[in-house]
């Protein structure tokens, strides 16, 4: 089978977002939420159209990966997200992206100023 041409494939973005809840969450509880209240909120033939995917989740962190001209939709769904497993949680979006890569080096690492290496590199 032949594979489809890039202009044809259909446009993906990334959301790096931030969960935050009283309790660990694990993935399958998270996808299942997040599943939940895009349905809940767009109903089922809109939520299908976001074609949401939780592609990594790790210590409160992680990439979903959707359509690109339902970013709104899909980031106003996580928005509704307030309990996972009966705890109170909530979704953060920490930025939004066309690649995986950018997405997590632009906000998902934790790079802290140090004006040290600011001074070595003025010189």
């Amino acid at each position: 089978m032949k594979r489809l041409l890039p202009s044809l494939r259909a446009k993906k973005r990334y959301l790096a977002f931030e969960l935050i809840s009283e309790v660990p969450v694990s993935r399958s509880d998270l996808v299942k939420e997040v599943m939940s209240s895009a349905s809940s909120l767009l109903g089922d033939v809109i939520a299908s159209e976001c074609d949401i995917k939780v592609l990594g989740f790790e210590e409160y962190k992680g990439i979903i990966q959707c359509s690109h001209t339902k970013v709104k939709e899909t980031r106003a769904s996580l928005a509704t997200l307030t309990r996972v497993n009966g705890k109170r949680a909530t979704v953060h979006i920490l930025g939004t992206s066309g690649t995986i890569k950018r997405a997590t080096e632009k906000f998902l690492q934790n790079t802290a100023f140090d004006p040290e290496i600011r001074k070595i590199q003025n010189i």
